[in-house]
């Protein structure tokens, strides 16, 4: 994980946009998820990656419209693989 943007929209849900790099190697191997969670680890979105992507790296993706619990003002955002699950740096966001 290398970076990740969150937005709060005029209607109070959320866009995030979360940069990765991963080694993907193809259908076999490659990043296929990555969620947003609560400073306790409880999920509450997940953006699934369809395919892989072996010739862009590091590549950018968006989720829009999720809702977080009131009072959560930080979350997690971990990616994951299809070999070796989750891995690399999870990033902390400060949404205050």
């Amino acid at each position: 994980m290398l970076a990740v943007k969150a937005m709060k929209t005029p209607d109070g849900l959320y866009v995030f946009t979360v940069t990765v790099r991963h080694a993907d190697t193809g259908w076999d191997h490659y990043a296929d998820k990555w969620e947003i969670l609560t400073p306790e680890g409880v999920i509450l979105a997940v953006r699934t990656l369809l395919h892989p992507h072996v010739a862009e790296q590091p590549f950018t993706r968006t989720l829009r419209g999720v809702t977080l619990p009131e009072g959560v003002d930080r979350v997690r955002v971990r990616a994951h693989d299809s070999v070796h699950g989750y891995g690399g740096a999870e990033v902390v966001v400060d949404l205050r």
